[in-house]
């Protein structure tokens, strides 16, 4: 009991709800929901931990518009085919004009498609994350509500329903995450030509540098996993001495 009383010291719910603001949860009425407390009370503890509910952080993603370059935006070799054919077409004059630019544009799309490709899989995999900490986070707003719930079954049920949806996220997020750890980069190319349109025709156009991710997904979400099953496991003893003392 005093492991479960410790859930409900002053502060730890004001904490969390903080927690889950900070991991991009910033729907108030969400929030008010998961911890079974009314909105004004949302409003008050966040604005205890210095955060202004009236300014709520703009999502965040590394994904825009498809990079293109000199219309090509590496996708498939039938929009380069095009390229080629617009350019000979503008370039009668020269008979080797599609050798010409098939020479310049072969390194703007492998560079491109690369980045592309890199980009789309860093944005799902930061979507993803984003999501799994949405979801470990409401496992601990709806455990912390349990201290003050009127109907504690209910409150309790809600709880078990957030560990299993934050199981499923850690296994989503871990389907993203390993794509944009695969995917190659740029680091250590040895194709000088694509390497320069990507620091010449890319960086140079205020577009970020990307690298894949760096770790072992399997290993993070393994251990995500079992961090969650040790809490819920001890929480189900509490929960159980609850239990105990209430057919008593």
């Amino acid at each position: 009991m005093a492991a479960l009383r410790d859930w409900s010291k002053p502060g730890r719910r004001a904490d969390l709800l903080a927690e889950a603001w900070q991991a991009g949860e910033t729907n108030v009425s969400a929030l008010a929901e998961a911890a079974r407390i009314s909105r004004p009370t949302v409003y008050a503890d966040l604005r205890s931990r210095g955060i202004d509910p009236d300014h709520r952080p703009k999502e965040h993603t590394n994904m825009t518009a498809p990079l293109v370059i000199d219309g090509i935006d590496g996708t498939s070799f039938e929009n380069v085919q095009d390229v080629v054919n617009r350019y000979a077409s503008e370039h009668p004059e020269d008979p080797n004009a599609v050798m010409t630019a098939i020479a310049w544009s072969q390194p703007i799309f492998t560079a491109v498609g690369r980045y592309n490709g890199l980009r789309t899989r860093l944005a799902a995999e930061e979507h993803a994350r984003r999501d799994r900490d949405r979801a470990l986070h409401l496992v601990e707003t709806r455990w912390e509500a349990l201290s003050t719930a009127a109907s504690w079954l209910a409150a309790h049920h809600a709880y078990v329903l957030a560990v299993d949806e934050a199981h499923t996220a850690i296994t989503a997020w871990a389907e993203k995450a390993a794509p944009a750890v695969e995917w190659a980069g740029f680091d250590g190319d040895l194709d000088t030509q694509m390497l320069r349109v990507y620091r010449d025709r890319i960086l140079a156009e205020g577009y970020p540098p990307l690298a894949p991710l760096d770790l072992d997904v399997e290993a993070e979400a393994e251990s995500l996993h079992a961090k969650l099953d040790q809490a819920h496991q001890r929480r189900k003893a509490l929960a159980a001495e609850t239990l105990g003392l209430t057919a008593n």
